[in-house]
């Protein structure tokens, strides 16, 4: 059956994008407010002409409608390859769930938006007035004008910060207001978050990806530009802070498993801020500090994204550790900006909207502007009274659940359900606020080839600039209702949309890139910080990345043998055989290949995918993506996709092979070839598409660390089992080093230890030879440690200086036959890779050697 866009695309060749848009868009549901068509909705079949925004815009569409299947698919494309994501649960084993973003953007007139703008910077001042107050003299609660209870006893009101007025005068730097259009047109505040309000990265994301797709409706309607209100809540906090140009300003996020994490590092990308978790930060003598390679930073300010009860185990939660020892005692000593200032939880109750009126009048003097949604606290015997009757045409909410409490529509509930809700409300009236039901009002949305409409709620940002200067961002994040629901909530399945503010005078183009300086001015630049557990996942990152390639290398090669000409070769099956045991690849108990090699060869086969273990293949995979995952902040959006899609076609590669039956070795062979392409782009990426700071030096240590062990304990158990002696062997040895080529080339075909040895042992032009690597390796570390030019550092010494290897002394042989000397320089190779590991932890990662690092006590 044809869809209404094929039966009017055949007959209305010659209408109006706009007329076009009005004939397929249905109404609005009777009684909400149509945003395509600027007025309440009476329902019926009545499709009335659309509102002149909304008429410029699909006149502008580029395109048509023929072209918004194709925008669709770009949009999808875009969030997938930016690796946009949001989790309603982060699983640190599932998939990380796609942000959901519509086509079309939510579209606000001038003289909307001004009503807007005007009633939330009286309600921030508000807000921040009503802070003011409680954590001082507390007249609101002395008058009555807010109840105690609502106050005190609110899980976000903290006692301890009483008395203490906050760095930089003001309490709150970012507050959030989701608004909700009533049937007449007129905005409504329905809630507000105060203490990590969500929405600003993911924001710029939906701006930065529709604009693309409507460059042309976009310009014509003037929207308003957001980077100049980002660069004033910069330079606010900046000035706030009190330490002017030289503050530090960090943002602290509780990890990678957190739900939102992608907005934290992709704010801290934008906004210039160190991302910073809990275990970065420390508290000495009242100031905060931050751990850094090079012992601890002061921070001046923090840009906190956690709720303020994880902020400080000490006074705090003592169960968790997301926050910061002593970070509530350095607040009080005025000696840390942060934004917002611990304490502003109780704000988020919807009972609290109910006072706001008399507040207004009492602490500005003003009437509010900007309504809020009826709301009757239920603690108040009266209002209690007054709202069970209208239960069923109310909305029913948790008066101190915070920004996670679901909110109860009872038009949708049964009797039976309505009498067990007014049961609880009595019996516990303090926890529960009932709202006024409010009609949402209704966008057009792109979907199966279909204009429909959904239900909407705005999230507007407003966002201090200055001391008690506040100012509201040109946009929000408009949340869109799934399917007939009229809860608009990301948890519930919604989706989000762009907002564009329409501006009648001139659109700002302020950007965040550096302004040009006058000529003859210097320009500094302040070196990037590495903190210490950024540094140790990087240095984990290069690991990782190695030991993915060698893992997936051996695998690959090891099948290769078994099913080559030299499968019957007993030093190569004893070789191949430790090693894949060695490094997990099957397991200890599976018969040698020598034994029975179909059987070896399928246990290898099997445990490729086997992420439990933790020497598999898609194990180190699993362990890159997380290590990658925590430093999301420092890597390329090209880097980071290219990780999820290696593990990503790894892991489809190996169910598809299994799924189509009997997985062959064949079979695996291809997919772990395919691996290998994935692992080379990475080493690529990290080597010619990071900046060469302290953090990326550790990431290339613990590559070659890692390589070091792997070929030398490699190389030596060749010598051990006689592989290198064996034509089969010797090849495998030389292909294990990722050598052939070159060999081949310098060598022809020849098979003596003497060739072997000078390639893959002294050669330092060879970056697998084992010179180059410890040559390297020494490198590397006398340019972390600051070392002068020639000198190495200590901590290099364990590395041997391939300076005095000589290829005479490791081909001799003892009087064993044995080439004692060689295997003597390759136990040592490896022994020092694990010890350098060891000793890296200990200087850099918990500062636990020297004691200009320490950061105990």
């Amino acid at each position: 059956m044809d869809s209404p866009i094929d039966s009017l695309f055949g007959h209305a060749a010659d209408e109006s994008p706009a007329r076009l848009a009005a004939a397929l868009a249905p109404p609005a549901v009777s009684g909400h407010f149509d945003e395509l068509r600027g007025r309440v909705s009476s329902g019926g079949g009545a499709r009335d002409p659309l509102s002149p925004h909304w008429s410029a815009f699909f006149e502008h569409l580029g395109g048509g409608f023929a072209d918004l299947d194709g925008r669709l698919q770009d949009l999808a494309r875009q969030v997938r390859d930016n690796g946009i994501t949001y989790n309603v649960y982060a699983d640190a084993d599932g998939p990380q769930r796609p942000w959901s973003l519509d086509l079309f953007p939510l579209i606000v007139p001038p003289g909307s938006w001004r009503r807007i703008e005007a009633g939330l910077l009286q309600r921030v001042r508000l807000l921040d007035s009503i802070l003011a107050d409680v954590y001082g003299p507390q007249q609101v609660l002395a008058r009555n004008l807010l109840p105690p209870a609502l106050v005190q006893g609110h899980p976000g009101y903290l006692r301890a910060l009483h008395g203490v007025r906050p760095a930089g005068d003001t309490f709150l730097h970012i507050a959030a207001f989701d608004l909700a259009r009533d049937p007449r047109g007129d905005w409504w505040v329905v809630s507000q978050r105060t203490q990590a309000p969500s929405g600003l990265g993911y924001l710029l994301e939906n701006r930065l990806i529709i604009s693309r797709l409507f460059p042309q409706a976009f310009g014509a309607l003037k929207v308003q530009r957001l980077a100049a209100t980002y660069r004033a809540l910069f330079e606010g906090l900046r000035a706030m802070s009190g330490a002017g140009d030289q503050a530090r300003i960090v943002l602290l996020t509780p990890g990678p498993y957190n739900e939102t994490y992608f907005e934290h590092a992709y704010l801290a990308r934008y906004l210039g801020l160190t991302l910073v978790e809990g275990s970065d930060l420390t508290v000495r003598d009242q100031r905060l500090y931050l751990k850094t390679l090079r012992g601890l930073e002061p921070v001046h300010g923090l840009l906190k994204r956690m709720d303020d009860e994880f902020l400080d185990p000490l006074e705090l939660r003592s169960d968790s550790r997301l926050g910061v020892p002593g970070l509530l005692q350095a607040i009080r000593a005025g000696n840390v900006l942060v934004a917002n200032a611990p304490g502003s939880g109780f704000l988020e109750s919807p009972a609290l909207l109910g006072f706001l009126p008399a507040l207004s009048r009492a602490l500005l003097g003003e009437e509010l502007a900007l309504p809020s949604v009826p709301s009757w606290w239920c603690g108040e015997r009266a209002a209690m009274e007054a709202a069970v009757p209208q239960l069923a045409a109310g909305v029913v909410k948790t008066t101190y659940g915070g920004a996670g409490s679901a909110a109860v529509l009872g038009r949708y509930l049964s009797r039976r359900e309505l009498d067990e809700w007014a049961g609880r409300i009595v019996r516990d009236p303090d926890e529960h606020t009932l709202q006024a039901y409010q009609p949402l009002s209704q966008m057009p949305t792109w979907k199966d080839r279909r204009l429909t409409l959904r239900s909407l709620i705005l999230r507007v940002f407003a966002v201090s600039d200055g001391p008690q200067s506040w100012r509201i961002l040109p946009g929000g994040l408009t949340r869109i209702a799934g399917g007939t629901l009229e809860i608009a909530s990301m948890q519930r399945g919604g989706s989000s949309a762009d907002t564009w503010v329409m501006t009648d005078g001139q659109v700002d183009t302020t950007s965040l890139l550096r302004h040009q300086h006058p000529a003859g001015e210097v320009l500094s630049s302040r070196r990037r910080t590495v903190t210490s557990r950024a540094a140790e996942n990087l240095f984990w990152l290069g690991r990782y990345t190695e030991r993915t390639e060698n893992t997936a290398r051996l695998a690959r090669l090891v099948l290769q043998c078994l099913s080559g000409e030299d499968q019957h070769s007993q030093p190569l099956l004893a070789w191949l055989g430790e090693l894949a045991t060695d490094h997990g690849l099957v397991l200890p108990n599976v018969p040698a290949p020598a034994v029975s090699r179909r059987v070896f060869e399928r246990s290898l086969v099997a445990t490729l995918t086997d992420t439990v273990r933790a020497t598999s293949v898609a194990f180190n995979l699993r362990a890159l993506r997380t290590a990658a995952s925590a430093v999301r902040d420092r890597l390329s959006q090209e880097h980071w996709n290219l990780m999820v899609r290696a593990e990503q076609s790894f892991v489809r590669g190996c169910e598809q092979g299994a799924a189509d039956g009997d997985y062959s070795p064949v079979e695996a062979m291809l997919v772990l070839e395919t691996l290998s392409g994935h692992t080379a782009a990475m080493t690529g990426a990290q080597t010619d598409r990071m900046m060469r700071d302290d953090g990326w030096r550790l990431l290339s240590t613990g590559r070659h660390l890692e390589r070091l062990g792997f070929l030398a304990s490699a190389l030596a158990a060749a010598f051990e089992t006689g592989a290198v002696h064996n034509e089969g062997g010797y090849e495998a040895v030389v292909a294990l080093f990722d050598s052939t080529i070159t060999f081949h080339a310098q060598y022809q075909q020849r098979h003596d230890v003497p060739a072997l040895l000078d390639l893959l042992v002294i050669d330092r032009d060879n970056p697998r030879s084992l010179a180059w690597v410890a040559q390297t390796l020494r490198g590397r570390l006398a340019r972390l440690e600051g070392s002068a030019p020639g000198q190495v550092p200590g901590i290099a010494l364990t590395v041997p200086d391939p300076q005095g290897w000589s290829l005479e002394a490791l081909c001799e042989r003892n009087e064993q036959g044995r080439h004692a000397a060689a295997i003597e320089l390759l136990d040592q190779c490896a022994a020092a890779a694990y010890q350098l590991s060891d000793a890296l932890g200990a200087r850099y990662f918990t500062h636990s050697v020297d004691a200009r690092f320490s950061v105990g006590a």
